[in-house]
């Protein structure tokens, strides 16, 4: 009889049992491939798009076990994706990024024994950036603390989820920093805050904390700690350092703990803010949350910030990944006059 994703899905590979529960038993294949990204220390984003990408392949192979499949199933998998589902190249890697995980570390296959997998090429492509006045004209659309979250995205050049994520303790007033934690790659570093909104973010500070104090009182007031901080520092989750910089409206229910506190606002509030000022401004380009990062580098360029700074600021491994932005040092078709004009 066939198993499904929701029986246990045992592996045959007797070097694959490496994750056992209390009972003694083996865990279920999705269990054990979160168990192994936890252990190293993969983000929760990476779990989820690791574990859904698993699933589609499974069952994209009629529910046939993954110990019973190999390079042929993997490449039938991918090329499906390509040909008839279209998925972009960086969408194609990341479907064969989670297999290849799953192999690896779970199955305790040697990944020579895939042969050579499908392996989408990565086109070049240019960001998406506004203009200096598209981008005043966006941010005179937003209103509140959608105003100020895309301000220290277009100001400080965060990604969505650095800026959701900021804690009271990030924010430094007095040297004119922004410390983003825990960023892509599980990378620190360190960006400025714009001196404009210094005012206008400690007003929303001190609104935030009277929100807190009244939680605090009421019994909540405790926030997510990353890692295990929270066994080593028990009362560190109700101090005001800790607490996030946009919190949600509504208090949030810890489902392990039985705890009630606030977590902070959700990516897709921001997003859905930021496309109504987008189609407000009437700007035609596909702008989104990440434009405001695009154009924060692109015009530092722009105002001759040298390339290496940029890639600091930004958070980049590698300068090639900033090089994309030096575009603009091009003046491209707006610098050449067309032989059109001429007649």
């Amino acid at each position: 009889m066939r198993t499904t994703i929701k029986q246990d899905i045992r592996s045959r590979n007797p070097n694959a049992g490496r994750f056992v529960d209390k009972s003694g038993k083996q865990p279920k294949l999705l269990d054990r491939l979160r168990l192994a990204l936890r252990s190293r220390h993969y983000s929760r984003r990476t779990e989820q798009t690791y574990c859904h990408w698993v699933k589609k392949y499974i069952y994209f192979h009629n529910v046939k076990h993954p110990d019973e499949m190999g390079e042929a199933e993997i490449n039938r998998f991918l090329t499906r994706l390509a040909v008839k589902e279209k998925v972009s190249s960086s969408t194609q890697n990341q479907a064969l990024s989670a297999p290849l995980f799953l192999y690896r570390h779970v199955l305790g296959r040697e990944v020579g024994d895939l042969g050579d997998v499908i392996r989408a090429r990565k086109p070049t492509r240019l960001p998406v950036v506004m203009t200096k006045e598209e981008v005043k004209t966006v941010l005179k659309n937003l209103t509140g603390s959608k105003r100020l979250m895309a301000y220290l995205m277009y100001g400080g050049g965060l990604r969505l989820m650095e800026c959701l994520r900021l804690r009271i303790q990030d924010i430094d007033f007095q040297t004119g920093c922004i410390t983003v934690r825990n960023g892509k790659g599980d990378k620190d570093r360190i960006t400025m805050l714009p001196n404009s909104i210094k005012n206008t973010l400690k007003e929303h500070f001190a609104a935030v904390k009277k929100i807190h104090c009244q939680d605090v009182k009421q019994g909540y007031g405790k926030v997510a700690m990353p890692d295990a901080l929270v066994r080593k520092y028990p009362k560190a989750n109700i101090e005001w350092r800790w607490q996030w910089v946009f919190p949600q409206e509504k208090l949030w229910l810890n489902e392990k703990t039985g705890e009630r506190g606030r977590h902070h606002v959700h990516e897709s509030i921001i997003q859905r803010a930021v496309k109504e000022a987008v189609g407000k401004a009437e700007i035609t380009k596909r702008a989104t949350c990440h434009t405001f990062r695009h154009s924060f580098a692109t015009h530092l360029i722009e105002d001759g910030y040298d390339i290496r700074t940029v890639q600091e600021l930004l958070g980049h491994k590698d300068v090639k990944t900033t090089m994309v932005y030096t575009h603009v040092l091009n003046r491209g078709p707006s610098g050449v006059r067309s032989p059109a004009d001429l007649l």
